[in-house]
């Protein structure tokens, strides 16, 4: 299997091909939408070549939950509620949701999208 800094430096690039970014701008705690201007349509493209470059199947929703906040139990006053927290906890488990938690705005989830995020996923996915 593949060390964590392998699976890293694939990972970089990988958001170098998919976004046209530079090599030195993906770190482990670049954000995919903020730090790499990735949108919405670069999200279906990044789980396009990680499937590709490391022989994995990603079903969709997997990595990047869809409708996060569509659920009105999860989502109150522009904020995530506890359930909604706990809910991101089960369907991400590779990423830093006390991030999310100690700040749990709406607007805030689209941190959770990090380098390190994607490097813990493919690791788990390897691991089987």
């Amino acid at each position: 299997m593949a060390s964590r800094d392998e699976i890293l430096e694939k990972v970089r690039e990988t958001l170098v091909d998919a976004l046209g970014v530079d090599d030195d701008e993906v770190t482990p705690t670049a954000t995919l939408v903020g730090d790499l201007g990735a949108e919405s349509i670069d999200f279906l493209d990044i789980v396009f070549r990680l499937e590709k470059n490391f022989g994995i199947k990603i079903p969709r929703g997997e990595l990047f939950p869809e409708n996060l906040t569509a659920d009105s139990g999860y989502v109150a006053d522009g904020k995530i509620t506890p359930d909604g927290i706990a809910m991101l906890r089960q369907k991400m488990p590779h990423a830093d949701i006390d991030v999310l938690a100690a700040d749990p705005k709406v607007s805030n989830i689209q941190n959770l999208f990090t380098v390190t995020m994607i490097v813990n996923f493919v690791e788990k996915k390897l691991a089987g």
